[in-house]
């Protein structure tokens, strides 16, 4: 071929694949044009918060004395409000109390245990929903000062144990009721809880305390406790609300600081409740500041479950516990 030539067809060939690219070019600006809009318009995936949401029975507990809701509805309610984990209680599954001297006692028998563990477990797996904790109430005080009744009370809790292990929770949450002299309260609780922690230990369960009034509300003394039991199994689960040490009837007259007392309950703890009764306009609960809570209960490297615990009366329960729910989401956004 001539040099010529060759140019010619050289320059021919440069400029049909110059065109070509053009056109490739023009032809995927399109494409990006009509595509492009699509993908800014889908919403981005809303980030998780750094903890997973349970509910506490409690928060439906006029639904169930009340309205006349089943009990083992309580999985089926729980999820369909966009909850995954239970916290059972107690006390919602037998209304009769049988007078033991000084104290209700809430007597189960061996089939009453039975049915709460299968059917529990039966509604759970339906629904997906994960057995976290069952809290314990009117089982004895076990903090007494006399040492039969305290063990008396400490051995009712070995049932509770028992099918906090069958239905593959973690824990039961117990009350620390009992003396109201603070040295008295102190040595009792750390007896108390070291008998039913070491029973509870065999079966791979914690046995936790909130603060519930009382001394128990008393979050430094509470830590002591902790620390004086100093079991791997026995912890605390601290709630947003509970820090009234003494209620005068009319009102709260000996208030412990509660940003204080979850500051100082967090390095135990093993569950967390968020405790609700009213809010404001803005969806924020009027007494507590919730970004607050969770700041302290992330900054102690605590990932768990919070249990929504909702005690208004203003709501019905459904519309607080859906509130308190929404709460938390916001809260956990403006937590650093």
């Amino acid at each position: 071929m001539k040099r010529r030539n060759f140019i010619y067809r050289s320059s021919q060939a440069g400029m049909a694949l110059a065109l070509l690219g053009m056109a490739a070019c023009k032809e995927k600006s399109n494409n990006m044009m009509t595509t492009e809009p699509e993908a800014a318009g889908e919403p981005e995936p809303e980030a998780l918060p750094f903890f997973k949401l349970s509910l506490a029975q409690w928060s439906i507990h006029k639904m169930i004395r009340e309205e006349g809701l089943d009990p083992f509805e309580f999985a089926a309610k729980a999820k369909s409000w966009g909850f995954s984990g239970l916290e059972y209680v107690s006390q919602l599954y037998k209304e009769e109390l049988d007078d033991d001297a000084a104290n209700k006692i809430q007597m189960f028998t061996e089939a009453e245990m039975q049915t709460f563990v299968e059917r529990s477990n039966e509604e759970a797996r339906k629904h997906g929903m994960q057995n976290l904790l069952i809290m314990i109430d009117d089982q004895g005080d076990l903090a007494l000062t006399d040492k039969a009744a305290r063990m008396a009370a400490v051995e009712n809790h070995y049932k509770w144990v028992d099918a906090a292990q069958a239905m593959g929770c973690h824990s039961i949450r117990v009350n620390l009721s009992g003396s109201t002299d603070p040295d008295t309260w102190i040595a009792n609780s750390v007896d108390g809880l070291k008998s039913l922690a070491t029973y509870a230990q065999g079966k791979n369960i914690n046995v936790l305390v909130e603060n519930h009034g009382g001394l128990s509300s008393n979050a430094a003394l509470l830590a002591q406790v902790m620390q004086e039991v100093g079991m791997d199994n026995c912890g605390t689960l601290p709630d947003f609300g509970n820090f009234c040490i003494k209620d005068g009837g009319s009102g709260c007259i000996d208030q412990y600081d509660r940003y204080k007392g979850v500051r100082e309950l967090m390095p135990f703890a093993k569950a967390v409740s968020a405790k609700s009764n009213n809010f404001d306009a803005s969806g924020d609960e009027i007494a507590i500041d919730y970004v607050q809570m969770l700041q302290i209960v992330k900054d102690a490297g605590y990932t768990g479950f919070v249990g929504v615990e909702y005690e208004g009366e203003v709501l019905n329960e459904e519309e607080g516990i859906r509130a308190t729910r929404e709460l938390l989401l916001k809260a956990a956004k403006k937590v650093s």
